[in-house]
Parts: C-alpha cells; structure tokens; sequence
C-alpha cells in the first residue's frame, strides 16, 4: 500500500477522475442478470464504497465517469466473439438501452456535472468509447477505478488505463468479482503489478478540497 504522501500526490482533484464500472442495475441492483455478482458487490461492500466514493468526488471536484454497458434491442453492432458474449444474450435481464437495467444503481448518486459512457460492444469501459478523450480534455493524470467486475472489466479497464499513460489507482474494497475470493487473488498477482492498490478510506482521506479545473 502506498503511503499518505504517495497517495495524496497521485489524488490531485484538478488531474484526478473517478471511474465508476458496470455499476448499473442489470448487473448489481437487485434484479440483475447477474445475481451472484449482484449479491457480493452489496455483501462485501464494495457497491457502499463505490457510493462513499462517488459522493466525496462531488464534494471535492474530483470528475466522476460512469462507464454503462448495454446493447440496443435488435443487437446490431454488438460484440458475438467470446462466448460471454454470446451468454449475454441468453440472460434472463439483458442491458437494453434506454431501460432500468442501464442506469445508474442507488446506492450511487449521479450528479448533473457527471458524465455518462454508454457502450455496445466490446469488454473494456476504455477502448472503443469516449472515455479517454474525455479523459485528456479533463486533463486527467490520475484514473480511479472502481466497480465490476474484477473477472473482466476492471483489468481491462486497469490495463488500458495504463497503455495510455494514466496513472492507475484501484481502491480494493471498491471493486467486486465471483467467486469471492477470486478479487484479492486479481488484485494481488496483477493489478498490483500495475496499478497503485489502496482502499476507499485512504482514498478518502486524501481527497483535498475543491479546486477549479481548467
């Protein structure tokens, strides 16, 4: 873990961004097409962090992205090359634009500075969306991943991160994978190779007060 001081560097709310993964109704709100993954993003507490999170960058200036995945109703233009894919469509709630199951799940608040990444393809929140281009027009140095799920997209969120020079920080107790002991293994033989691994309260702790962003 990284000291107070190394962190503190790192979380510059003008060059920081809070991204928030997957954390939508169909996947971790109470009628997911994921239900395991569902129950142990609540359980181990992981989604309250998120919103711990989300709710201290609204205070501080910290940008807040929320990364959505979703498919249009008819399918055209989404991903069938990995069988994931392919067993998304078969799910008993599918994240069809424009329904609850893409949107935001309490208990995470969207506030109107937020920016919204929808995405029909593909397994990263990255590569292939509006996400680093926004990103660099923030002037982002810094990128906080947070969400679901540590099986798939959170390292390709992580990693891609990393390929385009941001600096990763992945707070362990604010991301969630199946089976539970699966995240610490993740967290501990890879992302930690690449990323800066903390935990929601020292991130919190080390959030300053609101600056304004150029």
């Amino acid at each position: 873990m990284p000291s107070h001081q190394q962190l503190s560097e790192l979380l510059d709310p003008v060059s920081t961004v809070l991204l928030t993964v997957e954390c939508q109704q169909g996947v971790v709100g109470p009628d997911s097409a994921l239900p395991e993954l569902a129950r142990e993003a609540r359980s181990s507490g992981a989604l309250r962090n998120v919103a711990r999170l989300v709710a201290a960058a609204h205070e501080t200036g910290v940008q807040v992205v929320h990364a959505i995945a979703e498919r249009r109703p008819d399918g055209r233009g989404a991903s069938r090359n990995a069988r994931l894919f392919r067993a998304a469509e078969r799910l008993p709630v599918l994240q069809l634009s424009g329904t609850h199951a893409v949107r935001v799940a309490p208990p995470i608040e969207v506030a109107e500075e937020d920016f919204v990444v929808r995405r029909l393809h593909g397994l990263s929140p990255i590569h292939g969306t509006d996400v680093d281009a926004l990103l660099r027009n923030l002037g982002c140095r810094t990128l906080v991943v947070t969400g679901v799920s540590a099986n798939v997209a959170i390292p390709n969120a992580v990693f891609d991160a990393v390929n385009l020079g941001y600096t990763a920080v992945v707070p362990a107790d604010a991301i969630a994978g199946v089976p539970a002991d699966y995240t610490p293994a993740m967290i501990r033989h890879t992302l930690a190779l690449v990323a800066t691994v903390s935990t929601t309260d020292d991130v919190l702790r080390c959030l300053k007060r609101p600056r304004g962003r150029g």
